[in-house]
């Protein structure tokens, strides 16, 4: 691994500025770009603004907010889209803190005076741990796209088989569209003639006033590819929100669907 091109930040935390100093220097000579930081709400400034920190080496005991505190917020923060290494430094530790602080997400820890060599492996122990959990996440994102895509996929081919199973009468092509008008269909704003037919049921679904879950058990579909198709529909009719949606849909709001619908 060449420490020289590592996009991984570190953000260094400590009350004292010239551990700080140090360890930043140091890590800077190794390859590693550092975030110095005197205190812990200047670290969760620093982390909130750069994605690029995954690695965290910061202090147990600091005035306010201590270092287990302070990763525990920065993990709030990073909720399930973003992943960090954390590493306490201490001064003072007995068996308890240090417990504690690997309960609480730590992954290593080092006693002061710190020894820079077996940090640095210590470090880079981390960033090869960060790597994989990283890959983890994407494959994770990129494995729920893909769900999302399926259930859409199959949703779609359901609508062509029943399109097929019900083909239309032989005749005039008015004649084909008399017969075979929806009620419902002739209820609704024309925005919504641009709609497929699986998309048009949800949103009708919606304007009844019905829960995602509702939804999903009516239509024999899952609640995340409700999600899907109601986003779509707010999209192709360029519409805010659910509440927009069944305002422009009520059968007993006629006027304020107009207004709705207007554009």
């Amino acid at each position: 691994m060449n420490k020289l091109t590592s996009a991984v930040k570190v953000l260094v935390v400590d009350d004292q500025p010239l551990i700080v100093e140090e360890l930043g220097e140091f890590l800077e000579s190794s390859g590693y770009q550092c975030v110095p930081c005197g205190s812990s709400q200047e670290a969760i400034e620093r982390f909130s603004d750069d994605a690029d920190v995954g690695l965290v080496l910061c202090d147990l005991h600091m005035p306010g907010m201590d270092g287990i505190q302070l990763v525990q917020e920065l993990q709030r923060l990073s909720g399930k889209h973003r992943v960090f290494e954390a590493i306490m430094l201490t001064g003072r530790a007995d068996k308890q803190d240090v417990i504690k602080a690997l309960r609480a997400g730590f992954a290593d820890y080092y006693q002061k005076p710190i020894d820079l060599d077996e940090l640095l492996d210590g470090l880079q122990r981390q960033e090869v741990a960060l790597q994989e959990r990283q890959k983890s996440l994407q494959l994770g994102h990129l494995n729920q796209k893909l769900q999302y895509l399926s259930e859409s996929i199959d949703d779609l081919y359901q609508d062509l088989d029943k399109v097929r199973r019900n083909p239309s009468p032989r005749g005039g092509a008015e004649a084909s569209d008399d017969a075979f008008i929806d009620p419902d269909r002739l209820q609704i704003p024309s925005i919504f003639n641009q709609l497929s037919p699986r998309q048009l049921d949800v949103a009708r679904l919606v304007g009844k006033g019905q829960t995602n879950y509702q939804i999903a058990c009516e239509l024999g579909i899952t609640e995340n590819t409700v999600k899907l198709y109601v986003s779509q529909v707010l999209r192709l009719t360029h519409m805010h929100n659910r509440t927009q949606l069944a305002l422009a849909l009520s059968p007993n709001n006629s006027g304020l669907r107009q207004r709705v619908t207007a554009h």
